[in-house]
């Protein structure tokens, strides 16, 4: 087998070692060039699978939460689909005399890897030249990929499938995982790199490549898979190749064609994968890819420099020398990485809502997410414990990113998702907006009836894949509201009569089929003190609101916000008197930004709160005149803030989540900050009743404390 610098190495050992993140901005050993890295405990109930189809994508697209996943001490496994060949020239496309450089694709494919594994074990150990054991490994009867694994860190494997690439962004190619996908092509072969103990070209069907990703999630029983963006926004004017064959038109995207057949060769295998028997579930995240250069920066400065830090050794920056003649990384991106917009993002394609908590008429909390593509539901044991029951499946089938949970005057329970319907022989691949209302009780846990297809605002099933993940409100009349994002950037919604008949998709008043603005997904919602329905929604400027009575009738814009661009999608919360509170993160700084807009007023800053470093959806509560907040900070633990009319300091110490927090109140009127883990468990931190602390210890499903500490 393969060494790091081309010797010969004996099969990896058995596991050792076990580190915890730190936050780039955390101090740092000096010498030998290895990264100060705390022990921490081991986390055999988790385990991480990546999915991707170019050397660097997890490293643009997942970072910082990948490098949180590689160090926490759990397996942890990085697939890459193919090759990222491009035209063989490891160089810059500005490089004097590049026409002339001589193609090696082999080369440049094991540059590529070698970039890859560098970065990995920067991440993990510190030391970029740390070795790995390469070996091959047999996924299926006749097709075999490259393993490598890291040796001082044994739990952390890379796998290299090697299938071609489209070698370009949108242009049509057969050969192709986009080809191979539609039908295009019947196969797509691999391309052996440099140095490879594959010795051979391969040839893999849809099938097989499905049956492959499935092989690995059967190895590494995951509890979280990690994928690019299956539904990626389309260009706003479409490119024209009229040399295409017809399977192979249709929309073009803010994303490489691969990165899109990637996660989609992903959600087949995933789907394939939860109709076997697996031992424990999985939770699915899917990351926005080249998308994120029109967004507002989600991360603070010191993450966004350690991304570079990272990629930069990706992509062989300092030109040091690895011991491989092929090359020792990818030098189209060289010391770009600070250049390029993509390494100041993190964007999730389901952002998460915080409102996935609710509590139940006995006074207990019941709490909502989505595992094996399923609805699953939490219940406390009794009023108050903060002790969780192990999840119930309440149905759905294909459901994705997030699941939210309304409560009804009546005090039962509507759960609203969305869910994508995979291609088959006469049926079309496309996304739907999904609800179950509650039953009744069964066991001590909420019961639904099926789930119900709203349909999508799209008849095209194409353009269907775009519509948003639903926020849903209840008026006290028990009239129910869903908002989407829809194909064209704009707000739609469906309005549930209290006798339970449904209204067509309509759009707000004065919105046409091309709206002015295109907001991204990640709505809010909330009812105010006077009945009037407000929804929010972030675009690439600024934060859009509309207004309504609670009447079921068509919202209207407010007017003009002159909020600043968000960092993250935006959460809503009802202030007395009609008045209502927004929680944003800033683009660039990541800190959480309030604003308030009185019930007759115009928005207003409220404050700017401690930096806590992190990205993605703040959650929000008011409740007493109490202000809550739950963030993710930037060692990606959740953290607390909670004050009088606005938030006080971050409390010290937090639990590793995914997805957005949740706050509810609970039969007691304390505010109770939910999370769900990597491993699928929950953790809850309520607030107390008396003293100076405002919540008590994290506690995980079981009873246990469940703290950790930046």
């Amino acid at each position: 087998m393969l060494g790091a610098g081309g010797g010969l190495l004996l099969g990896a050992g058995a596991m050792s070692g076990a580190w915890q993140w730190l936050a780039p901005e955390a101090p740092r050993e000096r010498g030998a060039g290895h990264a100060a890295a705390r022990p921490a405990r081991t986390a055999p109930a988790e385990a991480f699978v990546h999915i991707m189809a170019h050397a660097d994508d997890s490293l643009y697209f997942m970072n910082p939460e990948l490098e949180q996943s590689l160090r926490s001490g759990a397996p942890a496994v990085t697939v890459c689909m193919t090759g990222g060949e491009s035209d063989g020239r490891n160089a810059l496309t500005r490089t004097p005399g590049y026409a002339r450089l001589p193609q090696k694709r082999p080369e440049f494919v094991r540059a590529r890897i070698n970039g890859l594994r560098e970065a990995t074990a920067r991440m993990v150990t510190g030391d970029w030249l740390s070795p790995w054991n390469v070996e091959p490994l047999t996924l299926l009867p006749g097709f075999q990929v490259e393993l490598q694994t890291l040796r001082a860190a044994p739990q952390i494997q890379l796998i290299f499938m090697e299938l071609v690439e489209a070698r370009y962004v949108r242009v049509p190619r057969r050969e192709s995982l986009r080809g191979l996908w539609l039908g295009a092509t019947e196969q797509l072969p691999t391309l052996v790199p440099a140095g490879s103990p594959i010795r051979r070209t391969q040839r893999c069907t849809r099938q097989q490549v499905i049956d492959a990703l499935t092989a690995v999630l059967e190895r590494y029983r995951p509890t979280v898979v990690r994928t690019l963006d299956p539904t990626p926004t389309h260009l706003p004017k479409q490119p024209d190749f009229p040399g295409a064959p017809a399977v192979l038109r249709g929309l073009a995207f803010h994303d490489h064609q691969d990165h899109t057949a990637s996660a989609r060769f992903a959600q087949a295998a995933l789907a394939q994968y939860w109709g076997r028997p697996h031992a424990r579930p999985t939770a699915v995240d899917a990351y926005v890819g080249y998308e994120v250069a029109l967004l507002p920066d989600s991360l603070d400065r010191a993450a966004t420099a350690h991304k570079v830090e990272i990629l930069d050794v990706y992509g062989w920056a300092d030109g040091r020398d690895c011991g491989d003649a092929a090359g020792c990384g990818d030098r189209k991106i060289g010391n770009r990485s600070k250049d390029i917009r993509w390494s100041d993002n993190l964007r999730h394609r389901a952002p998460g809502t915080q409102r996935w908590a609710q509590a139940l008429p006995d006074g207990r909390l019941a709490a909502f997410a989505v595992l094996d593509g399923e609805a699953q539901c939490w219940t406390e044991t009794s009023a108050g414990s903060g002790i969780w029951s192990p999840p119930v499946p309440v149905g759905g089938s294909m459901l994705e990113g997030q699941v939210q949970a309304l409560r009804r005057p009546d005090g039962t329970l509507v759960l609203f998702s969305v869910r994508t319907v995979l291609p088959r022989p006469g049926v079309a691949h496309r996304r739907e907006v999904m609800t179950a209302v509650q039953q009744g009780m069964a066991g001590g846990a909420p019961a639904f009836g099926p789930w119900r297809s709203l349909g999508s605002p799209e008849d095209d099933p194409e353009r269907s894949l775009e519509v948003g993940h639903p926020v849903a409100v209840a008026g006290a009349d028990g009239t129910l509201r869903v908002f989407v994002k829809d194909w064209a950037g704009g707000l739609v919604s469906r309005t549930c009569s209290p006798e339970g008949r449904w209204s067509p998709w309509e759009a707000p008043a004065g919105q046409d089929d091309r709206p002015a603005v295109r907001i991204e997904d990640a709505l809010d919602a909330v009812v105010d003190g006077r009945g009037r329905v407000h929804v929010v929604a972030a675009d690439a400027r600024t934060v859009q609101h509309w207004i309504g009575d609670g009447s079921g009738a068509p919202l209207r814009p407010a007017g003009p916000t002159r909020l600043p661009a968000a960092g993250a999608p935006p959460a809503l919360a009802a202030l007395p008197g009609g008045g209502v509170r927004l929680a944003i993160r800033e683009a660039g700084t990541a800190r959480v930004l309030l604003f308030d807009r009185p019930a007759d007023g115009t928005w207003r800053p409220v404050t700017s709160c401690e930096p806590v470093g992190g990205h993605g959806r703040v959650a929000l509560s008011e409740e007493g005149g109490t202000t809550v907040l739950a963030a993710r900070d930037g060692a990606g633990l959740a953290r607390l803030s909670a004050g009088p009319g606005r938030p006080g300091p971050w409390r010290e110490g937090g639990v590793p989540h995914r997805g957005t927090p949740a706050l509810v109140r609970d039969a007691r009127g304390r505010t109770v900050a939910v999370v769900l883990g990597m491993d699928g468990r929950l953790s809850s931190a309520r607030s107390r009743v008396t003293g100076g602390v405002p919540f008590e210890e994290w506690v995980s499903h079981d009873g246990t404390s469940d703290l950790q500490t930046s």
